[in-house]
């Protein structure tokens, strides 16, 4: 049965750090782009971060950048989003994605459920 399972969120003040966690099972992603996305209540559903296979790139959105680091341990099979700096605007459901990118996973995507990050002062 593959899982993925984001753990780390909760309720933090600005300007505070979370590191978030997506822990897969199930099978291995180590050939598949990971990554992280976000929703805001009454907001569009966004990428917030991803990063390649071999884990040599990372690409972020606009808002997150200088803030947020993606990494992964594919040999833990585990993907982290580092948090500093959180911003009110920062606070939605962060998810956890896989993303297949080879020949033989081309196409296939796994989700996590969700894990809230809240801002607030």
């Amino acid at each position: 049965q593959v899982q993925l399972v984001e753990s780390g969120g909760g309720l933090v003040q600005p300007g505070g750090s979370l590191r978030l966690s997506c822990a897969a099972s199930g099978r291995t992603f180590s050939s598949y782009t990971m990554g992280w996305f976000r929703q805001a209540a009454g907001k569009e559903h966004e990428l917030v971060a991803d990063i390649s296979w071999s884990g040599g790139s990372g690409r972020y959105a606009d808002s997150v950048k200088g803030r947020f680091t993606i990494s992964r341990d594919n040999a833990e099979n585990t993907v982290f989003l580092q948090m500093n700096s959180l911003k009110p605007e920062d606070t939605a459901v962060y998810y956890c994605n896989a993303h297949g990118v080879t020949a033989a996973d081309y196409g296939m995507e796994y989700w996590g459920k969700g894990t809230l990050v809240t801002v607030s002062s």
